[in-house]
């Protein structure tokens, strides 16, 4: 099995948004390492595809995926 890309990982994280944040930490954990094989920095998500998209909700998942080494940022919507 093929490591995951970042956008494959990026989705899994939505879908595990969607579904109550199951398995989250895991799919952080594969975000994190699909970033370092790709040479990124950041984890560029779209706040439209978010459960919870206002301020409050972005900045909640900001600082709960830098406790876990992942800088999120939010493209323009």
């Amino acid at each position: 099995m093929s490591e995951p890309t970042v956008a494959e990982a990026t989705n899994r994280i939505y879908d595990s948004l969607q579904a109550d944040n199951a398995d989250i930490d895991v799919h952080i954990a594969t975000l994190k390492a699909a970033l370092t094989r790709a040479g990124l920095k950041e984890a560029l998500f779209d706040p439209a595809r978010l459960v919870q998209n206002n301020r409050s909700g972005r900045k909640l998942m900001q600082a709960y995926f830098r406790q876990r080494g992942v800088t999120v940022t939010f493209s323009a919507s």
